[in-house]
This record gives structure tokens, sequence and C-alpha cells, in this order.
């Protein structure tokens, strides 16, 4: 018998260290791998003492019987000290196994080589400990491989596929992404196994990592998540096209959803008698503010048409009959009354006609040039305008907020609001204005409150939007019903 009472308390001992080593690693936090290791290296370093004190080769398979009640403890204790070996060498690894720059693939590459050495462990178990012929196992373990293989065959794809992926870096969590099959979204989870995607509708979509990696895919967040968007605009030829061509570019200068940097270009794609194609391609900051600014760049194309009496073509494929088909020659001025421009406002909606008509009789036309300063910061108007034509800044302490186009009304610096934290409105180009003293308003306010209630809502609205990364105090903050008892208290409605 190769084991005599006399290893009985040192094995004890190991046993006793091995336990106490697992409890001190489980209790240390993570977030210390270096203070982690010290301990493995210190517990080990000890079990290795007391084995080599005991006779022990840890090595090495040494018959015993299995009905020595000494033998469970050298398989226990032997078996400690494979398992301490593996973490101090797991925890070389976790700290100094480091790619620079690279943490995902640093992080792919040490889950590599810490299962290594698990399997290596398991091993060493069974070669050292328990004397399993190791040869006879890895020549079974072949055909068994070959069966689980083919069982797991889809799954061991996408770890493969998750491997590649994860190499290659096509995408990085937070990333969006845009697939050939016409998946789109952001990437909020990436795994061994799949992926998963947040798409717009606010769904997650979880694909398999061996199907995305047979997808053709478009990173939309690099080398920034700014995106491009295309619209084409038909327009019947009754100017000439440069002509035409200013006026979409007002229109896109006027928008406040699209980014200024770079600037949105308007191209001319084709001319027939039917209509002029027009290309208009502008910036937004990501791709979650493409429909906003779609919606947006189509509203103001229709209200510069109008003001600058522009006529929109049909589409290409309608049907049209020649006869009064608008031409140059036949072209008339803009017809755009005040009348006309209160009954497109939507917030006049609820007036009736002759209210409308009333409102239009009291109007003014106002003229501004470009780089005008229509109203300062503070200053009180003491009107209603409607905007005509033109574009108009609304700047906040010489950061500007937003822009007003055709159909937009201001006033709440004075007439409507009467905000401290007001903006100074500067023409950006020749603007033209109509615009209704407090005398012809005020009788409308005290008899239709739904109406000012209505403007009250839009005008925080704009506000808000106005205020769209501007960092303002928190009293300069108003909200519609703020407003709503401004205008109240100024009209005394």
């Amino acid at each position: 018998m190769i084991y005599d009472a006399l290893f009985g308390k040192p094995l004890n001992s190991l046993i006793t260290v091995g336990c106490a080593g697992i409890v001190v690693w489980y209790f240390l936090s993570s977030q210390r791998p270096t203070t982690r290791l010290v301990v493995q290296i210190l517990f080990f370093a000890v079990m290795t003492l007391i084995l080599i004190a005991s006779g022990i080769d840890p090595h090495r398979f040494q018959g015993y019987d299995s009905l020595d009640p000494q033998a469970l403890l050298v398989i226990l204790a032997k078996s400690l000290w494979w398992v301490h070996l593996a973490w101090a060498v797991i925890g070389f690894i976790r700290l100094y196994l480091v790619l620079e720059g690279n943490p995902r693939e640093a992080r792919l590459l040490q889950d590599l080589v810490v299962g290594v050495v698990y399997i290596g462990m398991a091993l060493s178990i069974l070669a050292f400990v328990f004397g399993v012929p190791i040869g006879t196992l890895v020549a079974t373990s072949g055909v068994v491989a070959i069966i689980l293989g083919l069982a797991l065959q889809n799954t061991l794809a996408d770890v493969f596929s998750g491997i590649a992926l994860t190499l290659g870096r096509p995408y990085v969590i937070g990333d969006w992404i845009l697939l050939s099959d016409g998946t789109e979204g952001r990437v909020v989870e990436s795994n061994w196994r799949a992926t998963h995607i947040l798409t717009g509708a606010s769904n997650v979509v979880v694909l398999p990592n061996s199907f995305m990696a047979k997808l053709g895919l478009t990173n939309i967040s690099r080398p920034d998540e700014t995106h491009l968007l295309a619209l084409t605009i038909r327009v019947a030829p009754t100017r000439m096209p440069a002509a035409i061509q200013q006026v979409m570019g007002t229109a896109l200068a006027s928008c406040n959803s699209i980014l200024r940097e770079p600037p949105p270009v308007v191209a001319l794609k084709g001319l027939d008698a039917a209509a002029l194609e027009i290309d208009l391609y502008f910036r937004v900051t990501s791709p979650n503010q493409r429909a906003t600014a779609r919606s947006e760049v189509l509203d103001l194309v229709y209200r510069h048409c109008k003001s600058a009496g522009l006529l929109l073509a049909a589409p290409a494929g309608a049907t049209i009959v020649t006869t009064g088909l608008p031409t140059e020659e036949g072209a008339r001025p803009p017809g755009v009354t005040p009348l006309e421009l209160i009954e497109a406002i939507p917030v006049f909606a609820t007036l009736t006609s002759e209210e409308k008509a009333k409102l239009a009789e009291t109007t003014a036309i106002r003229q501004f040039r470009k780089g005008d300063v229509i109203v300062r910061e503070g200053e009180m108007l003491p009107s209603l305008m409607m905007v005509r034509a033109g574009i108009i800044a609304a700047r906040h302490a010489d950061e500007e907020r937003g822009r007003l186009a055709p159909g937009d009304f201001f006033g709440e610096t004075g007439l409507l609001a009467g905000m401290q934290e007001g903006c100074t409105l500067e023409a950006l180009t020749p603007v033209t204005a109509y615009e209704i003293n407090q005398e012809a308003f005020a009788p409308l306010l005290a008899e239709r409150p739904a109406l000012a209630e209505e403007i009250a809502e839009q005008l925080a609205g704009r506000a808000e939007r106005f205020r769209d990364g501007v960092a303002l105090p928190a009293e300069q903050v108003r909200s519609a019903h703020a407003i709503l008892k401004t205008i109240r208290t100024i009209f005394r409605a």
C-alpha cells in the first residue's frame, strides 16, 4: 500500500486549504483581478507544498486500493490541485492576454484559451487521478464528436460565424445596420449564438450568426450616423429651371429637421413639356429622423411652391390633357392673398368664413430685406405676423433654434406669449409677411377660447422643437398652459 496513515493529516490539510481557496475566490470581486490572481497563486503554492510533503506526484497516476479510505482523500486532493492550477492559469490569461484597442477580440481569444485550459484540466484529472487511458478516450471521443457535430451542425455554424463576425467587426453594439433582406435597426446584443437587433418599430429581431454572415450588411453608423435622404419632386415648367431650383433650395434651407452641414443639394434631373424633375438630397442626424425630416421637407416644398406660384406636376405615368397646361407665357404671378394664407393655416380652421374675411381685411403687408432684424430678443411685438414668402431664423443668445417658412406665424415674443426669453427673428432671405394688429385679433380670442388654446399648443410645440439641442434654464421652459395664461392676460380673454 503506497499511502499510509502518516499522510492522513497532510491530505486533510490540503483538502481544507483547497476548499477555503474556492470560498475566498468566490467572494472576491471580479473587479479586482490582480487580487484574485495573487490569492489563487498563494493557495496553489500551499497545496503544492502539502502534496510534495505527502510524497504524492500529481502528474502521475499511482495505483491504490479503492477500498483504502486514504484513496478517496488522495483523489479529492489531487483533483483540487488541478482545479486550482487551472484557475491560476486562467487568472493570468484574464489579466495579461489583452489586445490593445480591440476589447472584443481580446475577450474572444480569452474565452477560447480558457476553454482549452478547462478541457486540459478535465483530461489531466481523468489521466492522473483516475488512471483513464486518454488515448483510447480520444479515439472514442472522435466518433462521438462526429455524431455531435452532425447533430449540432446549425449551432456550431452559429458559433463559428459569431467568431468570424467578432474578429471581422462589421458592427458593434449600438450601431444601426441595414441587412440585404430588408431588416434594419440598432444592434443591442451580440453573443456566440445570435445577434439581437432593435428595429424602428421597437421590436427585437433575433438573427442567428450563421444567417447574419451570409447577408450583405450596410453599417449606417459608420463613419458617423448621419443619413442621406433623396426625394424626387416634379414641378410644372412654368418658370425657368434655375428659378425653380432656387425655390427648392429655399425650401430645404427653411427645414429644421435636416443638417445644415453638409449643405443640402438640389439637382435638376430631367425636363419635358409636362414637368421638371428635381432631386433633393439632404442629411439627418440619425436614421430615426428620416420620417420626420421627409415629412417636413414635403410640407415645406408645397408651401414654398404655393408662395412662389409654382404648380406641382402630375406623376410621370398619368394621362395628361394638353389643353390648358400651364406654360411659362401663361403663368400668373403668385396669388396667395391674406385670406388664402389664413385659410391655409390650421390654427384658424375653427373660424367662420366671415371671421376669416374680416381678419384678412385688417392685414397689412410688411417687407423685410435679407439680414433685417424683425424683432430682437426681449422686445414686444404689437401684432401677429404670418410669413407670406421667405425664411426667418429664430436665434437665442446668438444660437439658431429654428427657422420659419411660408405659412408659419409669429408674435409669441410679444403679442401672444410675452416670454422674456423670446428669440431674435432675422430675415435670412427677402421676406414678405402679413401683419394683423392686436385690436383686430383680440375680439376673436375673446369669443373663441378654443382658438387661444390651439394657438398656445402650437406655440408650445414650436418652442419645444426650437429648444432641441439648446440648454435653457428651467425657469425659461414654458408649457402650453403657461402660454395660454399669458395670451388670456394680454387679451383679457
